[in-house]
């Protein structure tokens, strides 16, 4: 009977033990899942806050924002030459913004500074060098005299040029870089201030073409925002080499347009916009022709 009573002990000891051992396992693997006990989580968390902090203390790139800054500053330029009444400058400054808007992404690119802060930057200035400069311009020259139907006009470009850089930025990885969708806002802002530019030129008041410009700068504006398919021109290289007549074509290139320069660039840009429609247009006559031999 002893016996029995000390076998019945130990195993009460023994289940005892296991109920305490399995206790203490439980516990150490709920404190190893805390967040406390999560070293491996916490590690990479401060990895990547240092990674953001160097970041940050690394700054901007300056070269391909100089352009950009030099493209705001034609805008803005264009815009108070406009108020003061000097037109011609004020037209020049927005081509100039255009030639400092196109080497700043392309130098980016050759020099491998393109960053987020440059994409967000080149945007802002566009707006101002491309979207409100042209319609202040067009407004000072021939709208305000029209009243609310000038300003109007000038809005419909102005959200336009907001609406198109918007559509850009939002469709900018699945685009075909190769094609524009809808007019590019320095080629409307070219036609804009080249118009301006020819009539000043010519002799021509604002207030004798005034119902034009009314009609004119609201549907480049729309061109803008349409879905027809533009050239990038995106595809040439410019670390490659060319043949030597290339060359001759760019030097005659820069001749003609010395001959005039108003008339040859809004002639050049006219056709770039047309270029759209018309390759619109085409598409659907060799669809329809397709549709209709199959």
């Amino acid at each position: 009977m002893a016996d029995s009573g000390s076998t019945k002990s130990n195993q009460d000891s023994q289940g005892a033990t296991k109920v305490v051992s399995m206790i203490t396992e439980h516990s150490t693997t709920a404190d190893t899942r805390s967040p406390e006990f999560n070293t491996s989580e916490s590690s990479s968390s401060e990895t990547r806050t240092s990674d953001n902090m160097k970041r940050d203390r690394r700054g901007i790139y300056l070269l391909p924002n100089l352009f950009t800054t030099g493209a705001l500053f034609s805008g803005f330029y264009a815009i108070v030459t406009s108020m003061n009444g000097d037109f011609v400058n004020a037209a020049v400054a927005i081509f100039v913004a255009m030639i400092l808007d196109g080497l700043d992404g392309r130098v980016a690119r050759l020099t491998n500074t393109q960053s987020d802060f440059g994409a967000e930057y080149d945007s802002l200035a566009d707006m101002v060098s491309f979207g409100v400069a042209p319609a202040l311009v067009a407004f000072s020259w021939a709208l305000q005299d029209l009243g609310k139907v000038g300003w109007v006009a000038a809005f419909v470009y102005v959200a336009g040029a907001a609406l198109r850089l918007a559509r850009f930025n939002t469709q900018l990885s699945q685009a075909d870089k190769n094609y524009f969708t809808g007019l590019a806002s320095p080629a409307s802002a070219a036609i804009v201030a080249g118009t301006v530019w020819v009539f000043v030129e010519t002799g021509v008041q604002g207030a004798d073409v005034a119902w034009l410009m009314t009609l004119m700068v609201p549907v480049v504006g729309l061109l803008m925002v349409s879905n027809f398919r533009y050239h990038s021109f995106k595809g040439f290289d410019l670390k490659g080499k060319v043949p030597f007549m290339a060359l001759l074509v760019i030097v005659l290139a820069f001749v003609i347009v010395s001959i005039d320069p108003a008339k040859v660039l809004l002639g050049v840009f006219m056709l770039y916009a047309l270029s759209g429609p018309v390759d619109f247009a085409w598409r659907w006559v060799r669809s329809r022709s397709r549709a209709s031999a199959g």
